[in-house]
């Protein structure tokens, strides 16, 4: 029972960074600019470190790139 609970758990988490992946590299390559005006002038090694943060923040790089925004930022 906790090998399955295992396996369930790591293939959860394989799932979840492989969506994390598929939004975080069209992300980089064309949508960035959308969510950051400063991103045309970054170079590729910068936008290489921020990958893995858009791939485990994903649902929220979606949202926000879909136009939702916090209430802080609706000022």
């Amino acid at each position: 029972m906790a090998e399955q609970t295992a396996e369930i758990v790591w293939l959860s988490l394989a799932v979840y960074f492989g969506v994390g992946l598929c939004v975080a590299l069209p992300t980089l390559l064309f949508g960035l600019r959308r969510l950051e005006t400063s991103a045309a002038a970054m170079p590729l090694r910068v936008r290489l470190l921020i990958a893995p943060g858009l791939a485990a923040l994903w649902p929220l790089v979606i949202a926000r790139t879909l136009g939702v925004r916090a209430k802080e930022d609706q000022r």
